[in-house]
């Protein structure tokens, strides 16, 4: 029998970022991290997420950090280690579009203070709102990932993604991510797929996925076995429901084949009982809900990431309509199918999500339509896979005619307006203070006074509150 060729599995570690934000909505503070990073750089990771995301927003929102200030800190720790973000294209960090102008001084700033990676996704799945990332961030000699958000459906066919594939790499991207945000990829189609990115192109093929449908270490071992490169995993204590497998698992999995990954397991168990006991106090406090632990097959039913659940069960929590929550499950698939059939992954997730909300409980298909859903479908966002249900665009849009360009192309440059804006001439203490205005302008604001605060220690009360609760 010919010996097999040695082909040693990369890992990429999420506990810094996706892990907590999947199952403690993002609350690690960058206290919490340090301590653990000597021991993590030691590893032999191919990377570490650890920024981007919801953990921009969650930083300045609730934990009072400046983010920029968490990503030079662990920029200083890991010495060895590749750091890796998750960046939403055209929309950065935040919910809206920004000009490109924005948009590359963010990738400059972002691989300035540290990042090697940039992840890069956009939940249409729509490639031009991702070119101006992708130049930035190879302008910048970063690595350029591009993330393919998988979803079901007619339109998404194996010679969609193998095309999709194509365009990837003439756009000058360094690799290719399957960024399965909802559980939905079955272990027999991660083998198709990642054959069919094979012959697509010729770009390293990374795994993301999340536990909440049960599939995911079975995915990860038929993937591998079809020739993925990287898969992203966990630290046990923050592993499995919606978020990744465990790190230490698919470890053990891939020892002694051709993919061993070489990783040493006493040294991940020593990372693993630094988490335990932050696992035990979120469970304790009631900040991890033991709903995000379980497995939910109802995922591949409606396709609605774990995220997205826990935010229709609180939307209908405060309507007192708790009793609805089947309905809007089976509203969701039909507004997805009106809205051209994208992907559900942030923010189309949370736009598609409440249009059902609303649906259901005005007893009214789209009687009202919130301002989000009707810049779908102004083709604000781009171009999705279907195109949209004219009747619900005409009801949304009226006679305003849709926009069929890139939609950055309409964005005037928009960095010179937010450097000279008052608040930041008032509060700036860095450069990077520009770029977290830029998305996040009232939430920027708070911080930046807090901060002043805790300088001059003007106001020991306003400082001593800050920090005391964890909103969820």
């Amino acid at each position: 029998m010919a010996e097999q060729v040695k082909k040693p599995l990369k890992i990429t570690e999420t506990v810094l970022r996706d892990a907590h934000q999947s199952l403690i909505a993002t609350r690690m503070t960058t206290e919490q991290m340090l301590p653990i990073v000597d021991k993590m750089d030691k590893v032999g990771y191919h990377s570490v997420e650890c920024w981007g995301g919801a953990t921009f927003d969650a930083s300045l929102r609730f934990l009072k950090e400046d983010p920029w200030e968490r990503l030079r800190k662990l920029r200083d720790g890991f010495k060895n280690t590749k750091l890796q973000m998750l960046f939403r294209g055209q929309n950065i960090l935040g919910y809206n579009h920004y000009a490109d102008d924005v948009v590359e001084y963010f990738v400059q700033k972002s691989i300035a203070n540290g990042i090697d990676i940039i992840r890069i996704f956009d939940c249409f799945n729509d490639l031009r709102n991702l070119e101006t990332a992708v130049k930035a961030a190879k302008k910048e000699k970063g690595h350029a990932q591009i993330a393919l958000s998988y979803t079901l459906g007619d339109a998404y066919t194996l010679d969609y993604w193998k095309e999709t594939a194509k365009r990837i790499e003439d756009m000058g991207a360094d690799s290719i991510c399957i960024k399965d945000m909802a559980g939905l990829l079955l272990p027999y189609k991660a083998t198709e797929l990642v054959q069919a990115l094979k012959d697509g192109s010729s770009l390293p093929i990374q795994m993301h996925t999340h536990y909440t449908s049960g599939v995911a270490s079975m995915t990860y071992l038929k993937a591998v076995e079809a020739g993925a490169d990287i898969i992203d995993t966990a630290m046990s204590p923050f592993s499995m429901g919606t978020s990744q497998p465990a790190t230490e698992v698919m470890v053990e999995t891939f020892k002694g084949t051709q993919y061993d990954t070489g990783l040493d397991q006493n040294l991940l168990a020593e990372i693993a009982d630094y988490f335990q006991p932050m696992r035990e106090e979120a469970l304790k406090s009631g900040l991890m809900n033991t709903k995000v632990l379980g497995v939910n097959i109802k995922t591949l039913l409606y396709q609605v990431p774990g995220g997205m659940l826990s935010n229709l069960v609180s939307q209908l929590k405060e309507a007192g309509a708790e009793d609805k929550y089947r309905d809007v499950l089976e509203e969701i698939p039909r507004v997805r199918k009106d809205y051209g059939e994208p992907p559900l992954v942030t923010p189309s997730s949370q736009i598609v999500g409440t249009q059902a909300v609303l649906n259901v409980l005005q007893g009214e298909r789209y009687k009202m339509i919130t301002k989000e859903s009707k810049k779908v479908l102004a083709g604000e966002f781009g171009q999705t896979i279907k195109p949209f249900n004219p009747e619900v665009q005409k009801k949304a849009i009226g006679d305003t005619k849709p926009i069929t360009c890139r939609p950055a192309d309409l964005i005037e440059p928009q960095l010179e307006k937010f450097k000279n804006d008052p608040v930041v001439q008032q509060y700036k203490q860095q450069d990077e203070d520009v770029l977290s205005y830029a998305l996040f302008p009232q939430v920027a604001t708070e911080f930046f006074k807090y901060r002043e605060a805790q300088q001059t220690k003007v106001d020991p009360a306003k400082a001593d509150t800050a920090n005391k609760a964890y909103p969820v």
